[in-house]
């Protein structure tokens, strides 16, 4: 979904498939400047994003933000033999030609990003995490303990959250990728009796949450909430979604757009 300060630009087609835009520049534009929204759906997004940033440049103006919360491409943040193709490096170099005064992203999945895209700003998830914070509390106004799934989600997000927390060690089957087992490291104490949110950037299928969820019941977690900054639509078809182990699940707006019962959105 694309918006020009804050009016979402429809994505027409030509009998051929090719893309047919409208967008009045000039009566969108509320002073010198203009902001572009951008939350992925799919990658034709891309080629309308190309298109009306420079129709807006023709249009006369230069100072252009992108609001981009959400990297498409940045899994594919290296190659590991010669067939591999470093989509990120050239989807930034793409970014990077349309000379954004700004790109704003959320939570970034990985620092290779930030460093191939010009003019980034990093946002921080911390707004949305303590929102979902006082769901979770309600009336007994007690905060959750905070678990992270690894070491890396430790690091990112226990000096943003100054609670108590956990963190999950994943053994891994190198040769496959499946998580093997998951043990827990840090305040373990607190885990039993008490509610619990886990927190992390991006979720596809939500393996790692799945086995984060069983040991913390294991140990004695009361329920169990996700918070997760960006959520693939790919979450529906995992087993995470139709388990018990969690109550219930948060993500942003920056991606998903579904609607199940069990997922609550986090409007950026």
């Amino acid at each position: 979904m694309i918006k020009i300060n804050g009016k979402q630009i429809e994505l027409g087609h030509f009998p051929d498939g090719t893309l047919l835009l409208k967008s009045n520049i000039k009566e969108l534009a509320c002073d010198d400047s203009i902001t572009i929204k951008w939350n992925y759906e799919n990658n034709e997004e891309l080629v309308a994003l190309y298109f009306l940033t420079n129709n807006i440049k023709a249009s006369g103006f230069k100072n252009i933000i992108l609001d981009m919360p959400y990297i498409p491409n940045a899994r594919q943040d290296r190659v590991k033999n010669d067939e591999d193709v470093f989509t990120l490096k050239y989807f930034a170099q793409m970014l990077n030609s349309l000379s954004f005064s700004e790109v704003r992203v959320l939570d970034a999945h990985s620092n290779v990003s930030l460093a191939l895209i010009d003019n980034v700003k990093l946002v921080s998830p911390k707004e949305y995490i303590y929102k979902v914070i006082e769901k979770i509390k309600g009336d007994n106004a007690e905060n959750p303990l905070m678990f992270y799934p690894d070491e890396g989600a430790s690091k990112r997000y226990s000096g943003m959250i100054p609670l108590p927390y956990c963190f999950g060690i994943k053994n891994r089957d190198w040769s496959t990728g499946q998580i093997k087992s998951l043990s827990v490291s840090g305040e373990v104490d607190r885990i039993k009796g008490n509610n619990v949110l886990i927190v992390d950037d991006i979720c596809s299928f939500g393996g790692t949450f799945y086995f984060s969820a069983q040991k913390l019941t294991e140990l004695g977690a009361k329920k169990i909430y996700l918070f997760i900054s960006h959520c693939e639509k790919s979450i529906l078809n995992g087993k995470l979604i139709n388990c018990e182990l969690i109550n219930k699940i948060y993500t942003t707006d920056s991606i998903y757009n579904c609607e199940n019962k069990k997922i609550e959105i986090v409007t950026l």
